[in-house]
């Protein structure tokens, strides 16, 4: 945290400044980070559609408008062009996040009660913080030396794909040979080929997460490593790729969580649930594992090396969003909702927060779809409709989510191959033409409810 930044906090403290709200939006992959804080920002500033907020539905709120963020060293997030692509005469889904964005939205708010007329209009800053949510995973690298993390991964590996080729790699490697650097980039390599295809079949827990995004880093050799059987203790090249972890974890992940992380009060965390239910039980109980690591990172007063980052600050509200909401019709939702729920479970109850809240919800940040029905066997199946990718309208019936989350969750525990008695589609919409309304943001599921969640006891 810079000076200026320094005095911003103290200003506050002594209700000498406005208010600034940081919210952090990630997710794991696929979620829709992009589509939600576009989203989230339209529907602020055109309040139409967001009458579970209730800042918006009384009037509270005044004004909205988008100001320069107070970070120059932060690309902003492209809201303007993010929103075009998904509204315009030919709409599309904008590009995915690879880096960290920033975008400020002020408030102009008016509050309502009793003693209302004494506060008079004031500004409340909402600082959205958009990171990848394979950035986010590495927190789990800080609290592991190179040897628990290799046999960690090694062990989970082989029931992901991509895991022969990587093996045949590192059966290749020779003891007692010197370190080359053309062998580690091969093995770098394999490893990173394994990550992206187990990411392409729904599986989240894909460590190091700079490794799938990146950026400037690419080809150095704080990106160029891989886990090792433990029989390679000891070689040149153990040494070597445990000294890169390490230089991994303090001058990648360290520097992250400290300059972007460490002010955050609220936070979001997009999971694609049902592509991971579509995946099968591995992927799903990956998921899960990846949400309680995430979720347990976050506890407030834990010990370790991240408590001491923060400084004594905690984020106050934890929202887990499952997405894709409209691609089941509105009875299922709770179902949905209810599944993520019991993702997390364990992880809530092991964590003491100390005041924080968690909330697990099913939303569609952009709804592509409208409901229907399908009659086949002589049943009738609430449906979904809306325009497949090559734009063709398609009817759509994915299957019944269990009423009972155990029936997915005791499966995916148990390391089950596939779904015994249920199978479970997806299907990739995309964003329908729409017309908007004045004073209408676009349409969404239960984005409203999530803002007022998140934000609304500030408003």
């Amino acid at each position: 945290m810079g000076l200026g930044d320094l005095a911003a906090d103290m200003m506050q403290g002594l209700g000498l400044s406005d208010p600034v709200m940081r919210l952090g939006v990630t997710g794991l992959s696929r979620a829709g980070k992009t589509v939600f804080i576009t989203s989230l920002v339209a529907n602020l500033m055109d309040r139409g559609r967001m009458p579970a907020l209730r800042a918006a539905a009384d009037g509270s709120i005044r004004a909205a408008w988008l100001q320069p963020q107070p970070d120059d060293t932060i690309p902003r997030f492209d809201f303007e062009r993010h929103l075009a692509a998904l509204t315009g005469p030919e709409p599309h889904w904008p590009e995915g996040t690879r880096a960290v964005s920033e975008l400020r939205l002020s408030l102009r708010v008016q509050p309502k009660g009793l003693f209302s007329g004494m506060r008079g209009v004031r500004t409340v800053h909402l600082d959205i913080v958009d990171y990848p949510g394979e950035w986010l995973l590495d927190l789990r690298l800080m609290e592991r030396d190179f040897s628990t993390w290799s046999a960690e991964v090694l062990e989970r590996m082989d029931r992901r794909p991509g895991a022969e080729a990587f093996r045949t790699a590192l059966n290749a490697v020779d003891r007692d040979a010197r370190f080359d650097e053309v062998e580690a980039q091969r093995l770098t390599a394999a490893y990173t080929a394994h990550l992206e295809a187990a990411r392409d079949a729904g599986f989240s827990d894909a460590t190091p997460g700079r490794f799938l995004l990146p950026g400037e880093l690419a080809g150095s050799p704080a990106l160029t490593f891989a886990p090792l059987a433990p029989e390679l203790r000891g070689a040149k090249l153990w040494r070597e790729f445990e000294r890169r972890f390490d230089a991994y974890k303090a001058r990648v992940v360290r520097p992250f969580f400290r300059d972007h992380f460490a002010r955050i009060d609220r936070q979001v965390v997009l999971v694609d649930v049902l592509g991971a239910i579509h995946a099968g039980p591995q992927a799903l109980e990956d998921t899960r594992r990846a949400m309680a690591d995430i979720l347990s990172a976050f506890r407030p007063g834990r010990a370790g090396w991240l408590a001491q980052l923060l400084g004594g600050r905690r984020v106050e509200r934890i929202l887990f969003a499952a997405t894709k909401a409209d691609h089941l019709h509105h009875t299922q939702h709770p179902r949905l909702a209810a599944i993520v729920g019991a993702m997390l479970r364990e992880a809530r109850d092991r964590a003491d927060f100390s005041g924080a809240r968690t909330e697990a919800m099913a939303i569609a940040a952009l709804r592509t779809t409208t409901e229907d029905v399908i009659r086949q066997n002589g049943d009738v199946l609430p449906a979904v409709r809306g325009t497949l990718m090559d734009g063709r309208q398609a009817a759509f019936y994915p299957g019944e989510l269990p009423a009972d989350p155990g029936e997915l969750l005791t499966p995916a525990r148990d390391g089950e191959s596939r779904w015994l008695d249920a199978d479970y589609a997806v299907m990739n919409f995309a964003p329908a033409p729409s017309t908007l309304k004045p004073g209408d943001g676009p349409p969404h599921i239960r984005l409203d409810r999530a803002a007022e969640f998140l934000i609304g006891d500030r408003l």
